[in-house]
């Protein structure tokens, strides 16, 4: 019974991430079919993410002003808006205004959502909570990104697909008669704070942000530059997810068992020698350079996660959430301009440029770990080790609230 009353929340949440997963790689192979040049295609990955930046602020004040499920139909429709119009004027810059509306949308959406859930749960229900709804996610993505595959990139009418995807997230919660939750408080930003608490975690969010958005921004520039098609391109973009939701648990563990800092480095030096064979072996065989990826994925999804544990090591619980929406906000700083970036790197060296880029930047982080190592001293204590995902900033309320509550209960 307690799924089923969140029931209309996460199958909002699953045709969104089906929408969403599918338009992002989708732009980029039909504008590579019209002729975008790769630093076009770039700025269309960086404008989502730009959005999606501007959404985590406004969507509390939204909120505020309407409720959670005006509010939620009001960023869905922004979705929808991003999609449906891309046929009517062709154009890079017009699909890069498209791009923040669908950014705006998913954090918007997200935000309200986890702020739902987040005011729900509790200590009972949590994991199961928590458990299926990272499911959902991750299940609508993975689903979205192979489903490229069924779609034709010539056709522009396809958006309209997309669309229909994307309409049916507002269906669900529209219909719900459950009661919505109190407006939650928009966390506040210390980025000074959180790079002297951690500078190790700082840097290595911000490795994140500039290496995992660009394989789904112009990976499929890459990998249709290398001849795939495009249900290999969808497989190719799912299995960059599915490795890193494996390996949560399993790395969450070692995480919690060692020196974050040497998992941190470990994780780093690991994705830097699938950069490594993708880059030397990649292109030999399909179903070979899938399994780098998968294996890639596996290593380098989680260093978010291990950078925000072992910085909230060294925070104390007044910092907790803000210390997240810092860091959120240096990886979405990051995000915007890591396609930007490898997209002109294309242009310069072809995409064959993609992983050496990745590589060398894991390469700079697995340094910057070592030395960081030689100056300070590890926590004594450690925070639980959280799958954090980079979707909105009130998430870590949910396991903020378990804490209070086990602090009450002594």
């Amino acid at each position: 019974m307690l799924i089923v009353s969140f029931l209309a929340l996460l199958v909002s949440i699953f045709f969104l991430q089906l929408g969403s997963s599918i338009l992002a790689p989708f732009d980029a192979l039909a504008g590579l079919e019209i002729g975008f040049s790769n630093v076009e295609l770039g700025l269309l990955g960086s404008s989502h993410f730009a959005g999606f930046l501007i959404g985590c602020w406004v969507a509390p004040f939204i909120m505020g002003r309407v409720g959670h499920i005006r509010a939620f139909t009001i960023f869905a429709s922004f979705s929808v808006l991003g999609s449906l119009m891309h046929p009517i004027v062709i154009n890079p810059y017009f699909w890069c205004f498209l791009r923040v509306l669908a950014g705006i949308s998913i954090a918007g959406c997200f935000t309200i959502v986890e702020g739902w859930l987040n005011a729900k749960v509790s200590n009972l229900n949590r994991g199961k909570v928590f458990g299926s709804y990272r499911f959902v996610d991750h299940g609508g993505a993975a689903l979205g990104s192979i489903f490229i595959g069924l779609l034709d990139t010539e056709q522009l009418l396809t958006y309209n697909i997309i669309g229909v995807f994307l309409c049916l997230c507002i269906l669900p919660l529209a219909f719900t008669s459950n009661i919505p939750p109190t407006i939650p408080k928009a966390p506040t930003l210390n980025i000074v704070k959180a790079f002297k608490l951690s500078p190790l975690s700082f840097v290595s969010v911000f490795v994140v942000g500039a290496t995992n958005p660009a394989i789904r921004m112009v990976g499929p520039v890459y990998g249709a530059e290398r001849g795939f098609s495009s249900l290999e391109v969808g497989v190719f973009l799912s299995l960059a997810l599915i490795g890193g939701v494996i390996s949560q648990i399993p790395l969450g563990f070692v995480a919690d068992k060692f020196d974050r800092r040497w998992v941190l480095i470990f994780l780093s030096f690991a994705s830097l020698l699938c950069c490594c064979l993708i880059s030397l072996f990649g292109d030999e065989n399909f179903f070979i350079f899938s399994g780098f990826i998968f294996l890639f994925s596996f290593f380098a999804l989680p260093i978010f996660s291990v950078a925000a544990a072992y910085a909230n090591d060294f925070s104390d619980d007044t910092f907790f959430i803000d210390l997240a929406a810092s860091l959120i906000f240096i990886y979405g700083i990051s995000a915007i301009l890591s396609p930007l970036l490898v997209s002109t790197l294309f242009e310069i060296f072809g995409s064959g440029i993609l992983f050496v880029y990745i590589g060398l930047i894991h390469l700079s982080l697995c340094i910057f770990g070592f030395y960081r190592m030689t100056i300070r001293p590890s926590s004594d204590t450690k925070q639980p080790y959280l799958i954090i995902p980079r979707t909105s900033l009130v998430f870590l309320k949910m396991f903020s609230k378990k804490s209070s509550d086990k602090n009450k209960d002594l």
